[in-house]
């Protein structure tokens, strides 16, 4: 019986993943991350998360490369719905090893993360442009990118966020 509880309630959310479609899931992660942008700038300390245990946690030994943003996060202001934004983000390699970017991946489909491909050098810069399409995304708008490199630790994050008018329908 216990095992037909489980099997029916797996159903269920299998069933709820599915119904919903990509503009809901999206509208859902919108109002997270606005919720968590409220709650960073209000001074409320959210909990930090629990390191895994595995070797990605420790710090791995000899010369490193550092990512350094000269800034983390970037307001539009406020935008008209369908505008396409972009911002850069300029940083400085401050370690004492190559940095070598593997990957910028966007909290949504409507920000479109570009970063340099090659190692940057030892002392060297680099710049990731973030752009952002607001078609159908009227609303205030807090977007995540999360970049991974060979650094310690491996993930930095970058935000945007607009305040998007809604289009006139006519």
């Amino acid at each position: 019986m216990k095992n037909v509880k489980k099997v029916a309630g797996m159903f269920v959310l299998v069933l709820i993943g599915f119904s919903c479609t990509n503009k809901e899931i999206e509208s859902r992660l919108a109002k997270l991350e606005g919720k968590m942008a409220e709650l960073e700038t209000s001074g409320i300390r959210t909990p930090k998360p629990v390191m895994p245990t595995n070797d990605s946690a420790v710090k791995p030994e000899g010369p490193l490369p550092t990512l350094n943003f000269s800034e983390e996060a970037y307001d539009f202001g406020t935008i008209n719905e369908g505008e396409i934004v972009s911002h850069v983000f300029s940083f400085v390699n401050e370690g004492d090893a190559p940095l070598i970017i593997s990957s910028a991946t966007a909290s949504c489909g409507c920000t479109v993360p570009v970063w340099p491909r090659d190692p940057i050098p030892a002392g060297g810069k680099g710049e990731i442009k973030v752009e952002f399409n607001s078609r159908s995304k009227p609303g205030v708008q807090n977007k995540t990118v999360t970049v991974t490199a060979n650094t310690y630790p491996k993930v930095s994050r970058l935000n945007i966020q607009a305040n998007v008018n809604k289009a006139d329908p006519s």
